[in-house]
């Protein structure tokens, strides 16, 4: 009876822990679907003229408006005191997550295409790896298989995209008929940007996946002294509003740049305020709390795939061998990460009884010594004279 109720339990626990799992991996599937079609919309915005001030403070604006009211009414119990640190955390939260990342990125992106984009930030895995290990976030073990197993995971994720990035090969799958007609002049105008300088380009965009591994990483150990994940999030917001609005004001005179001109312009800024900021901040740091800066990380190749997916689904682009290949490679790095993290917990967990164990035994051996001792003590030295001998 023991042993099924043991059993039963085990598979309760089972039951209760697989839902939260599978929320992870959907909610970072749905996140790299959201920063895909991010790129386009950026793309498509400096395209019509935005500026590359004035678009990541509404972007940031609208995030903030977004976060707020669920921060202040469902963490109410959950927010710690404020202090002076916790504010100069958030500050330079923002200043490597939103000042630098986003102004990165769309000065990158001004000087390269979507497509280039998108294939770079694959590296932000293994910069995120390297980062994490060398804050000790991340345990890598080399003499242990799931140290192995997550380094050769995020290493395959990385060459996955960068096959599909590079390598086209033969035709595998031509969709019928194609869906390209219509919308391929509106597609070719957010291809690669002419005249602009493609090494500056680069290099910005090296700063920007430098940021985004920066921040994943930062958070984490921000979470552990203030769990209220929403809160984070929207100080966050706040303190990268104010930074682009003093850059705004030494950097952006014009004031008809504050002005929308097109429903286009509107809608960009509010896909990029809603969808890649308020709730891709929301889903991100709920997934770094819970399975960690590289489990994050490890996903960001996925969104090459799902690029390269919606490409031929939506505008009939043929798949080819290098994408077949380069999404194998993906799926394989991913179940490696994945399974080394498994192993490592279950090896922590394993450590954590036996250590549990160790400490109940020398409690125990403790306290018969020191039994023994006092009882030793309390014994008189001189034993009282016998009444036989009155």
């Amino acid at each position: 009876m023991a042993d099924g109720g043991g059993s039963a339990g085990a598979r309760l626990r089972m039951m209760c822990s697989m839902p939260e799992r599978l929320q992870l991996h959907l909610a970072m599937l749905a996140l790299q679907f959201g920063y895909a079609g991010f790129h386009v919309v950026s793309r498509a915005a400096l395209n019509m003229g935005i500026s590359k001030i004035v678009y990541p403070v509404y972007r940031n604006i609208i995030a903030l408006l977004l976060l707020l009211p669920f921060a202040y009414f469902l963490e109410k119990k959950e927010r710690p005191a404020m202090s002076m640190s916790f504010l100069f955390q958030f500050f330079i939260l923002a200043t490597v997550g939103i000042t630098a990342n986003q102004g990165f990125y769309l000065l990158g992106l001004d000087n390269t295409s979507p497509t280039f984009a998108s294939a770079i930030q694959n590296s932000v895995p293994a910069i995120t790896f390297l980062l994490a290990a060398l804050f000790r976030i991340e345990q890598v073990r080399f003499n242990r298989k799931d140290g192995i197993s997550k380094m050769a995971g995020t290493l395959l994720c990385v060459a996955g995209a960068s096959v599909i990035t590079l390598y086209k090969g033969p035709t595998i799958y031509s969709p019928t008929p194609p869906l390209q007609t219509a919308a391929a002049p509106l597609f070719a105008s957010l291809g690669d940007a002419k005249g602009k300088n493609w090494t500056l380009g680069c290099i910005y965009l090296i700063g920007h996946c430098l940021s985004w591994s920066g921040w994943l990483v930062l958070q984490a150990p921000v979470l552990k002294k203030y769990p209220a994940r929403l809160s984070v999030t929207s100080y966050t917001c706040f303190f990268g509003v104010i930074q682009f609005l003093i850059l705004a004001a030494f950097i952006e005179r014009d004031y008809n740049a504050w002005v929308f001109h097109s429903g286009g312009e509107v809608f960009t800024i509010f896909y990029a305020g809603v969808v890649a900021s308020g709730i891709a901040f929301a889903v991100q740091i709920w997934c770094i709390d819970r399975g960690g800066p590289v489990f994050v990380a490890v996903y960001q190749p996925v969104q090459t795939l799902v690029v390269a997916v919606v490409a031929s689904v939506a505008l009939g682009e043929e798949f080819y061998l290098g994408g077949i290949i380069g999404a194998v490679l993906i799926i394989t790095g991913l179940y490696l990460v994945l399974w080394g993290k498994s192993e490592e917990k279950k090896f922590l967990l394993k450590e954590k009884s036996t250590t549990a164990i160790q400490t109940v035994s020398d409690g125990m051996t403790n306290n018969s010594t020191s039994h023994h001792v006092r009882s030793s003590i309390t014994q008189p030295l001189l034993l009282p004279p016998s009444t036989e001998n009155v």
